[in-house]
């Protein structure tokens, strides 16, 4: 098969590495890529959003199954682009429509999705500009703390926790009023805070069939002991101690049947990954939110721990056929830490050479924010730069491995976290 996959950042060199490794995979090409894809499959030029472009690449290079990584252009219905071309409309495309996309394109639509159809979530309210003091008057009054939500797509950083009622009238001044996320927070979800652990799970499903894959856990915060802003994501682990088969089974029960029954029954056409971020609040799980593909950097985890052929798991989600296939993983768990440059999630410096990346020989190294200079040097390009994922026969031991691979990379200013996967242990040794 001739596969593209669509991305530049560590969950779709992830994607490339897995795709690559397959026995069917005759040809893969990256849009746009990055430092690391380069060495597993062909980059091009092309930008995520430019649909012509796309299409145009595709027919020129038979391309015979797209991948799509981020969510903005799933957003921004590419799916249905490809749907409305005659010459398109044949190639499998793992990725939902639209309608589908604003699972995780609209906060409001989600939480009223998941009210139709009994899927647990918190409690919530939708607010814009024009009904403001109606908001802050609900602000001043809801339970602490209060989590506001900017409807649209924010990079992951459109949720604020706020401890205060102050803090909470604050934010959601500056999220309708001044803009805070543009357009993302023209709408804004207040929502109920939820005490527990979060997890997330991972589902493919071709509109019909499903298949829940390994689960995982991710470190939002810039700061050690989840402190400080939200980023992208700092590092993952799987498995999870506390999602066990009793869990899982409530997860599949309560929320992931509902959601793809839910999908069907309004025909929305949904081929392709549901990202469930959930909290397991005292064994129950509520939805936190919806994404429409996979997360980043829990695909550096997910898929190394994934043993079949990804691809033979891409097409048949792509033709309809996941019922006839199932996917079998490795026992070991994965562990990754995320390397970013200083300053991020504010603004920082890009074009740094990195070094010592050859050099790691106890992990995997995702490429995320690279790019090669005229020279082959690797540069950073981007406030996520790497992700290094260690494998071993415990979640101590993979953390060992991927922190020994971090301590081999260097470049000006570099930052990580030390406490990567730190609060599972805590939890596998009580």
């Amino acid at each position: 098969m001739r596969i593209l996959v669509l991305g530049s950042g560590g969950r779709e060199h992830a994607f490339s590495w897995k795709i690559a490794q397959s026995p069917k995979c005759e040809a893969l090409f990256v849009a746009p890529g990055n430092a690391g894809t380069a060495e597993v499959g062909t980059n091009i030029d092309l930008n995520v959003n430019d649909f012509d472009g796309i299409g145009n690449f595709v027919k020129q290079e038979n391309i015979d199954l797209v991948v799509v990584g981020p969510e903005d252009p799933l957003v921004k219905g590419i799916a249905d682009y490809f749907k409305n071309d005659s010459e398109l409309a044949n190639v499998g495309l793992v990725g939902p429509s639209k309608e589908g996309a604003q699972l995780e394109g609209s906060k409001d639509f989600s939480k009223q999705f998941m009210e139709r159809h009994n899927v647990p979530t918190a409690r919530s309210k939708t607010f814009t500009k024009e009904n403001l003091e109606e908001g802050l008057n609900y602000v001043s009054s809801h339970p602490l703390p209060v989590v506001l939500k900017a409807d649209g797509l924010a990079a992951g950083k459109g949720v604020i926790i706020a401890e205060t009622h102050e803090h909470a009238r604050e934010t959601l001044k500056e999220m309708l009023v001044d803009a805070k996320f543009g357009d993302a927070s023209s709408r804004v979800v207040i929502e109920q805070y939820l005490d527990g652990i979060e997890l997330s799970v991972f589902v493919l499903t071709d509109g019909e069939n499903y298949k829940i894959l390994p689960e995982a856990k991710d470190y939002k915060r810039i700061g050690e002991q989840d402190t400080g802003l939200n980023t992208g994501g700092m590092g993952a682990v799987t498995p999870i101690p506390f999602a066990n088969e009793e869990f899982l089974s409530k997860v599949e029960e309560r929320v992931v049947k509902p959601t793809v029954n839910g999908l069907k029954s309004e025909n929305i056409d949904y081929k392709g990954f549901i990202f469930i971020g959930l909290m397991n609040v005292g064994g129950d799980p509520y939805v936190i939110e919806y994404n429409v593909r996979m997360g980043d950097p829990e695909t550096q985890v997910v898929l190394p721990k994934i043993k079949s052929d990804l691809v033979d798991l891409l097409e048949a989600t792509a033709k309809g056929t996941l019922g006839d296939i199932d996917y079998t993983t490795h026992p070991e768990a994965f562990t990754t830490v995320v390397m970013v440059s200083g300053g991020y999630p504010g603004s920082y410096p890009k074009g740094l050479a990195i070094s010592g990346i050859d050099t790691v020989d106890t992990a995997t190294v995702f490429h995320a924010g690279t790019k090669l200079d005229d020279s082959n040097t690797v540069l950073t390009n981007g406030g996520r730069v790497l992700a290094i994922t260690g494998k071993a026969d415990s979640v101590e031991k993979a953390l060992e491995n991927a922190y020994n691979g971090v301590n081999k990379i260097s470049w000006q200013d570099e930052y990580h976290r030390k406490d990567i996967g730190q609060d599972i242990l805590r939890l596998i040794n009580n």
